[in-house]
């Protein structure tokens, strides 16, 4: 399938990017339903450097079911464009015939219905069989790990991310750079970074105290290849200290740093890169724009914000490419790279078809092996679902409403308050709820459930300073993930206000009454950011609740009014 945009013309007048995309491949095979290994892998090798892109993986190392989001609102100019479309118009814009493999990979309708169809996605030995096929085919492609992958698991919490570190290494990648891994703790990461066989980039992160570039972290490291020099540049999550408990790494500092990024690219030019590549967590609108501020980025892969698009976004003379999370995607790009400039690229989305593609053996192997002190624990059955438990959206998810549910009761409170992360596997009508389950949608360095008292007035602060975190029409001013989950508050929000205008109508659920400013409530959240912050571990207040519903139900969440889009 070749991208609408087949010809792009960046700089002169005389010279063009050749752009296609290998998506339609897998697309098209709908009217049969059915797909091989080989038609998932196929792909018409181009140019001279192949690039291999995973990002977000949150230590989910076996097949998963994982729902994208049905609401997610873009603003400013990034308003109705990709990713900011889902559900029937995403499909309509990529030409995605409903039922089919893409429309269960890519778009959240019917997702139940066609999960029990195509089954489950990921699974990180699946990942490394279609590596290894790549590198097969162009076996000196440049693997390159988009971060957030020590995070988000049973094992993963208690190895202190060594699973990951373990099975990671196996794969083989060039480089990698940074976000979560960063709530193991300085001392930690320090400990990983120093034997980790593969570069450790981000031109971003820096000497909090001397405020300049942190020694163990590289800004950028270069390839040769196909007679090209290709320098790729490491950009960790530029707020780290915000989203993420700063005292966990005081040692450094982040920031988007464009400035330093555009003194980045020019120096690796000036050192005879023929192609850069920015290896990003910025996520994908912050990538959007940087793509136009600083000049010379050839390729932003793109993390953190788990977006899976089909083709590239062509922003100036950068293409940008997101591939998903959770393990659910391998993006593979070609490019050629020839006279110092990229003239071309081909693209491909791979989706991890789990029932599909052949484990490979050696790292099955290996998986299994960082599961196996910690399988009877996983294992165990804490209560079903009858309900389709899903995380990803702007304003809710029923696995966060079940979590706002589990704080309300087990903390007897009127109030809670959830993360809106966006990581965390799916689970379908009529699944057990296993302990891996709940920690999958829980598990971080800082889990305690907090239970305090806030004023309606603060509570008000909080949803404002989240939503703008979200909906501020700068890019590089959206600080946070998706909008804060709350239990037992309904409110509206107006997407089209600034800051401190967007919240109104705030209601306490269970009586109806209008929340007062100047009254009280008792709040129960947890991922507090403070440090010392009291009380149980999440992921032991939801297996309680979940103990005591047995069957869970989680009903239709409209406690939101959302106006203004």
């Amino acid at each position: 399938m070749i991208s609408r945009r087949d010809f792009l013309q960046v700089g002169m007048a005389a010279s063009a990017i050749v752009g296609a995309s290998g998506f339609g491949n897998w697309a098209r095979l709908a009217a049969q339903q059915s797909l091989t290994q080989d038609q998932l892998l196929q792909f018409d090798t181009y140019g001279n450097v192949s690039l291999i892109h995973v990002t977000d993986i949150h230590a989910q190392l076996k097949p998963i079911y994982f729902r994208e989001p049905s609401v997610n609102i873009g603003v400013g100019a990034n308003k109705g464009a990709v990713p900011h479309i889902t559900g029937a118009d995403f499909r309509k814009a990529y030409g995605i015939a409903d039922g089919s493999p893409s429309h269960y990979a890519l778009s959240a309708g019917d997702f139940s219905s066609l999960a029990k169809g195509y089954g489950r996605v990921g699974g990180l030995d699946r990942v490394a069989t279609v590596i290894n096929a790549i590198r097969a085919d162009r076996p000196d492609a440049i693997l390159l790990d988009g971060g957030d992958t020590w995070h988000g698991s049973y094992t993963c919490y208690h190895t202190q991310g060594q699973d990951m570190v373990n099975v990671m290494n196996a794969l083989k990648p060039d480089a990698m750079t940074f976000h979560w891994e960063f709530t193991l703790g300085s001392d930690r990461v320090a400990e990983i970074v120093e034997n980790l066989p593969f570069a450790a980039l981000g031109q971003n992160i820096f000497d909090a105290e001397w405020d300049e570039p942190a020694e163990l972290f590289p800004p950028y490291t270069f390839f040769e290849r196909g007679g090209a020099k290709v320098a790729v540049i490491g950009q960790a999550f530029p707020y780290m200290p915000i989203a993420n408990p700063g005292w966990m790494f005081p040692e450094y500092s982040f920031g988007i740093r464009d400035e330093h990024m555009q003194k980045m690219v020019d120096e690796v030019r000036s050192q005879g890169a023929d192609c850069v590549v920015v290896l990003s967590h910025n996520g994908f609108d912050v990538d959007k724009k940087m793509a136009t501020v600083v000049k010379g980025i050839d390729v932003i892969l793109s993390g953190h914000t788990h977006d899976a698009l089909p083709e590239p976004v062509v922003s100036g003379s950068t293409i940008i490419v997101p591939s998903g999370s959770n393990g659910k995607f391998v993006s593979r790009v070609d490019l050629d790279v020839r006279d110092g400039k990229m003239m071309g690229y081909r693209h491909k989305l791979i989706p991890i078809f789990s029932d599909i593609i052949t484990p490979d053996a050696d790292v099955a192997n290996l998986i299994d092996a960082q599961r196996a002190p910690y399988e009877t624990a996983m294992r165990e059955v804490i209560g079903q679902t009858d309900s389709l438990l899903y995380r990803r959206g702007n304003f809710n998810g029923s696995w966060d409403d079940l979590i706002c549910d589990a704080l309300l009761s087990e903390r007897d409170a009127q109030i809670a308050l959830s993360p809106g992360v966006r990581w965390g596997p799916s689970l379908i009508p009529g699944q057990d709820i296993t302990r891996e389950d709940i920690w999958n949608v829980t598990s971080m360095s800082y889990g305690e459930a907090y239970r305090s008292e806030m004023t309606g007035e603060f509570l008000k602060i909080v949803l404002e300073d989240v939503a703008d975190n979200i909906f501020n029409p700068d890019p590089y001013y959206q600080q946070g993930g998706d909008m804060v989950r709350t239990g037992g508050l309904g409110y509206r929000i107006d997407i089209s206000k600034p800051q401190g205008e967007r919240i109104s109508n705030m209601t306490l659920l269970k009586t109806g009454e209008t929340i007062d400013p100047s009254k009280s409530y008792v709040v129960a959240g947890w991922a507090s950011v403070n440090e010392g912050t009291e009380g149980p571990k999440i992921w032991d207040v939801v297996e309680s609740h979940i103990r005591k519903q047995g069957t869970v139900t989680v009903q239709e969440n409209n406690s939101v009014d959302v106006v203004g889009v």
